[in-house]
């Protein structure tokens, strides 16, 4: 059974969930800013299967989210390295880690985000980078940006949270 593509779907979450929606892509990741550069590293801490592995790899190189570069020429072998896309992803792994350790450690958190400088625990929050301003439910909402196309505008109407961006609006 083929899965279905979200590639080309106007939905930004959707196009996402196309790049790292399989679990091992997202642990992959998770490695990678962790500092695990090559196949091996990867293979053993995750205790993947080889072929699985390749796929990831050459699915995040093709998103761009990681590099391929070669570090050694006999025989060849590749290391994985985070390109700036990739490490934008950072704040989503701190975010599902929270929210992870929220509702699904009942033992309690087994990695937590901490405060370099102060060595306390931190919780992250998603704040507008604009504004500084922490987002919630009261604050914000979504809108139909420049490229949405007549179904997401109906999506987003019948949702009843939306707004209507202002022309300065990046």
């Amino acid at each position: 059974m083929q899965r279905k593509s979200f590639g080309n779907m106007e939905c930004p979450i959707a196009r996402s969930l196309e790049r790292v929606g399989e679990w091992w892509s997202i642990l992959v990741l998770r490695d990678a800013i962790y500092g695990l550069t090559r196949f091996d590293q990867f293979q053993k801490n995750l205790n993947i299967a080889p072929n699985i592995l390749t796929r990831r790899l050459a699915a995040l190189v093709e998103a761009g989210l990681l590099e391929r570069r070669l570090y050694c020429e006999k025989p060849p072998r590749y290391e994985y390295i985070l390109t700036p896309r990739g490490r934008d992803f950072r704040p989503i792994l701190f975010s599902l880690q929270a929210w992870g350790n929220r509702y699904f450690a009942p033992e309690g958190a087994s990695v937590v985000l901490i405060d370099k400088s102060t060595g306390k625990a931190a919780d992250p929050i998603l704040v507008d980078r604009l504004t500084g301003k922490p987002i919630t439910d009261a604050t914000h909402a979504n809108a139909a940006g420049p490229a949405a196309g007549p179904r997401v505008q109906k999506r987003l109407a019948k949702s009843g949270k939306i707004a209507t961006p202002s022309q300065d609006a990046p």
